[in-house]
């Protein structure tokens, strides 16, 4: 069943008893809810121990068309912090968060970015392209609302959470420094990125790229027959020979090109799975922010022919 705004409080009122009766976040840590992996990991990096971080959405899922549940209306209900991106991506849940708002600490934490900083989202005119998490340099300016968010639920931690924020926007400085070094490397004639969606918008703007989505910046959008067909024209006559499939989208349109490509006698490959909307496993390198970056930062400037380490910026991918 869709659960939306209309139902939230009716939802709320079914799950008394079980609110009740399930066990408590450890005594003195801040329960926090986020909807995405990457929010939650910003989360774990400024809160450390004084949070238990929850994460609605996993590996391989697809934020634009993902809907509450009823285990995600405990979650959120019980939560001392709520924390959402905003800029219409998780599209399907947005009014039940809204609503959600008006019971606590709830923020969406991309909202306020810089309306300069943005780019035009292409399918609605009065919104902007949400994938900001592409780039480092504008993850900083999330991580930052993050720490106001959990400066406002817990003030008496503020200094400890300023602390962890400020090693953590290191880390990203690093991260940007890394990802600027390893493009540059790829000839600039084959800074073309195609991929199964248009999240790689503010990455292409970033290095220099130019980025071509099979669908729009929401999966939601369909990629039609004549859209295929001219990627496959682009992919013969300038020479592209690599593509790029992505964890959380499916990859037939992928393949469709590939195989487009090859009925015109132009060989294409697929030069790696990229992280767009979610991040790796947990516990692993590459279900942390800082990993999914690096990962895609190298396998994109590997498979168009630049210069990357082996295993990545710390040496913790696998080749």
């Amino acid at each position: 069943m869709m659960l939306t705004k209309r139902t939230f409080l009716t939802g709320l009122a079914a799950f008394p008893l079980a609110l009740a009766s399930m066990p408590a976040v450890a005594q003195g840590k801040l329960s926090v809810v986020a909807t995405t992996g990457m929010i939650a990991d910003a989360a774990r990096q400024v809160g450390g121990d004084l949070v238990e971080v929850n994460a609605l959405m996993g590996p391989g899922v697809d934020p634009h068309s993902y809907r509450q549940t009823r285990s995600d209306i405990v979650a959120l209900a019980r939560a001392d912090v709520v924390l959402w991106h905003g800029l219409y991506l998780e599209a399907q849940m947005q009014d039940f968060l809204h609503e959600l708002g008006d019971r606590g600490t709830v923020t969406a934490v991309a909202e306020s970015l810089p309306r300069d900083l943005l780019l035009a989202h292409e399918d609605y005119d009065d919104k902007f392209d949400p994938h900001v998490w592409m780039v480092p340099d504008l993850w900083v300016h999330v991580v930052d609302n993050v720490r106001a968010a959990l400066t406002k639920a817990q003030p008496d931690h503020a200094d400890t959470f300023a602390a962890n924020a400020a090693i953590h926007l290191d880390e990203l400085q690093e991260l940007a420094t890394y990802a600027a070094k390893i493009m540059a490397t790829v000839p600039a004639e084959r800074r073309v990125l195609i991929t199964a969606h248009d999240a790689f918008n503010y990455f292409g703007k970033a290095y220099g790229f130019e980025v071509l989505g099979i669908q729009g910046i929401s999966t939601e959008s369909e990629a039609g027959l004549r859209r295929i067909a001219d990627l496959v024209d682009v992919l013969v006559d300038r020479d592209i020979a690599a593509v790029f499939v992505e964890s959380s989208v499916s990859d037939r349109n992928i393949r469709a090109l590939i195989e487009g490509a090859a009925a015109r006698g132009h060989k294409v490959q697929i030069g790696g799975e990229l992280f767009s909307d979610a991040m790796g496993e947990p516990g692993s390198y590459v279900g942390t922010y800082i990993g999914m970056i690096d990962h895609n930062a190298t396998v994109i400037a590997r498979a168009l022919g630049g210069d990357t380490p082996t295993a990545g910026m710390k040496g913790l991918l696998n080749g």
